[in-house]
């Protein structure tokens, strides 16, 4: 490739020196201690299947008053923001299309993660999980009932301790469902990382470094699945890492429980949600009310001034 003469240039074939750290030199098995005592619970406290969900979860909607719907989700220290707008039509489209477009953008904040992240360019990261949540949603929604039409998701993340995409996908599910968007069927998401024998229920991101470091075992990856609970259908399904089908048939039919205890989390809320615009409804036609009497009471005393003079 050609070469800057105005500037330093260095090696083309160079190594980062945070290889040489003491977090890159450990080996696979001191990894591993850190993460699992000798009680074989993991480094918060959890067990092996316990998800963030059973007492970590913390989800809400109506968070930004811009958009049409919004959320929030926090497992821990894992915190997503979603907004979704109204549907508009497709720019520049030069052919008519019969079903609509999903829009979706994911962004990290520049303090997420570890790592240092620049505010405006988008990385290889945030396009690879913007890819990923709009194949995981568009099964999900009724798009052929905005033909032409294209509704925007935009994903904030917090901050990242891993599993960020099954994060942003129920965030952008709990978002829709309070844009009042059609949709099939409530999605949720969740992961699991794979390091030989061990499987990590909704892994941190140590965790997922851990499986996705090559090592002896055969079996190591994370495994990210979505879907549609009541439909019984997977929206989406993402492999990083290498397994073998024993391993990923059991790891599917442990992500297909983890996705089906996530519902009842998003239909409280969702609830809750119906259960508050309601009280605000009522609420306001109670104040419009009052200040109709009000108005009565004036017009009925000006009324008697006018009528005595």
């Amino acid at each position: 490739m050609p070469l800057d003469y105005r500037r330093f240039n260095g090696p083309e074939d160079s190594v980062s020196y945070r290889r040489f750290t003491e977090d890159y030199t450990k080996d696979y098995k001191q990894f591993l201690d850190e993460l699992i005592d000798e009680n074989g619970r993991r480094k918060g406290g959890r067990e092996m299947d316990e998800a963030r969900t059973l007492c970590m979860f913390f989800a809400r909607t109506g968070m930004i008053s811009q958009a049409k719907g919004s959320s929030y989700i926090e497992l821990k220290r894992t915190k997503v923001a979603c907004s979704v707008f109204d549907p508009r039509e497709i720019v520049h489209q030069n052919e008519y299309s019969t079903l609509g477009q999903l829009y979706c953008e994911v962004k990290f904040a520049p303090f997420s993660c570890r790592g240092e992240r620049k505010a405006l360019v988008p990385d290889s990261d945030e396009r690879a999980l913007s890819v990923a949540l709009k194949k995981a949603l568009e099964p999900a929604v009724c798009r052929h009932l905005f033909p032409n039409y294209q509704i925007d998701i935009f994903i904030y993340i917090l901050e990242n301790d891993g599993a960020c995409l099954p994060a942003a996908i129920n965030a952008a599910g709990l978002a829709l469902s309070d844009a009042a968007v059609p949709m099939y069927d409530i999605i949720t998401a969740s992961s699991v990382a794979i390091s030989g024998d061990k499987i990590f229920v909704d892994p941190t991101d140590d965790e997922e470094q851990l499986a996705i470091r090559n090592h002896d075992g055969v079996n190591h990856g994370v495994i990210t699945m979505s879907m549609l609970p009541e439909l019984q259908q997977v929206s989406d399904y993402r492999q990083i890492g290498s397994m073998d089908a024993d391993c990923v048939l059991n790891a599917l039919s442990i992500l297909e429980k983890e996705c089906k205890k996530i519902v009842p989390y998003v239909q409280r809320v969702l609830v809750q949600n119906a259960i508050n615009s309601f009280e605000q409804q009522k609420k306001l036609e109670e104040e419009a009310k009052e200040r109709e009497e009000a108005l009565n009471a004036k017009m009925e005393v000006w009324k008697s001034i006018l009528n005595v003079g």
